[in-house]
């Protein structure tokens, strides 16, 4: 017969006088006694717990408590292999470390609870696991399990396949393709290019592919040394991406930068007025969204492979513990997260493709 202790069954006074009794009445069930004891007094101590994290009087359980942080946009670099060396890359090949797949599921739905809308899977380059089955069973799990309003990925093209497309696309709302630049030879001297592979080639394979999977298209291109005087705009115009985000190279300590990282792109950085030059010279272009230094160090919720979320604000990335240990909460709030400069700079904007109205 099982008996189960909880405060609702007792009082804690008789709870407590019970298990003496056992203990001295019938000395072989003291190993019992304890078992019952432990459970009767964790119990408790959720119950209390619980009662004293009652939201107070008038603020509503969905409401956050001050101080709270809600992971409206989440980037998560599951992996840092990639199969391209570009010189700014910002989350290096350091490790080959990835969180099997029903963990990364349980990281995420805590995310989800934690009121996450849009996930943003990165790295490295997210095809390169499984060939693309690992970020493709995540990218069905968020838009079917968790419901989220929108699901995105980076990747460099050069690994997807139309077989993806017809097992996944349908998941997915938004595809970002990086592109630095329309000639081949400076996508060389950045490191975006793979032996054998034509990235020019690979990004209008998928951009027909978005178009025919009723995936929305974006391009991401970073402005550094080898591109600064390149103009892009009849490209993107004929391409038509959602959007053309355009980002000002960074110096990351450790990862580009410094005796520990395993790039280096000092001689790839520009001056704040050699990005806005890039950026008048674009002007033109309406799906052109640029993010200066300023704007895009601190406002981004970045992920890790181990469910780190990381603090740039010092120049290198200080890494919390991972939400799968200690939580949502405790560990956003070492994050280093700009939420004022999230918003300033259109971090939140029609990111699902239901919304979007596009005509494919």
């Amino acid at each position: 017969m099982a008996v189960v202790f909880t405060c609702t069954n007792f009082t804690l006074p008789l709870a407590v006088m019970f298990v003496v009794a056992l203990a001295i009445t019938f000395k072989r069930v003291k190993k019992f006694a304890r078992i019952a004891w432990d459970a009767l007094t964790v119990e408790c101590s959720v119950v209390a717990l619980t009662q004293t994290t009652a939201p107070p009087q008038g603020q509503s359980q969905s409401e956050s408590p001050p101080g709270t942080v809600v992971p409206t946009s989440v980037n998560y670099h599951f992996t840092r292999q990639c199969n391209y060396k570009c010189g700014f890359c910002f989350h290096t090949a350091k490790t080959s470390f990835v969180l099997p797949l029903e963990t990364a599921k349980k990281g995420l739905r805590l995310l989800a609870e934690a009121g996450m809308e849009k996930v943003n899977f990165s790295g490295g380059e997210p095809f390169i696991k499984d060939r693309g089955r690992y970020v493709g069973q995540l990218v069905m799990f968020c838009k079917s399990e968790l419901g989220l309003p929108s699901v995105s990925i980076v990747s460099n093209g050069s690994l997807i396949t139309e077989d993806w497309f017809n097992k996944y696309g349908e998941w997915l709302d938004i595809l970002a393709i990086s592109c630095d630049s329309f000639e081949e030879e400076t996508n060389r001297r950045i490191g975006r290019h793979q032996t054998g592979k034509d990235h020019l080639r690979c990004l209008r394979q998928v951009r027909t592919w978005c178009q025919q999977y009723k995936v929305a298209f974006k391009i991401n291109s970073v402005v550094n040394r080898y591109n600064i005087d390149e103009d892009m705009s009849s490209e993107i115009m004929e391409l038509n991406p959602i959007r053309w985000k355009v980002f000002q190279c960074l110096l990351i300590g450790g990862e580009n930068a410094g005796p520990e990282a395993l790039r280096d792109a000092e001689d790839m950085v520009i001056t704040d007025q050699q990005f806005d030059q890039f950026v008048k010279r674009h002007e033109q272009v309406t799906c052109l969204v640029p993010e200066s230094n300023e704007k895009m160090r601190d406002s981004y919720l970045i992920l890790d492979e181990y469910m780190r979320f990381l603090d740039c604000r010092e120049g290198r990335k200080e890494p919390s513990r991972s939400l799968l240990d200690v939580g949502v909460q405790s560990a956003i709030q070492r994050s280093g997260f700009d939420e004022k400069m999230f918003f300033k700079r259109g971090g939140k904007y029609t990111w699902s493709k239901a919304d979007l109205k596009l005509d494919w």
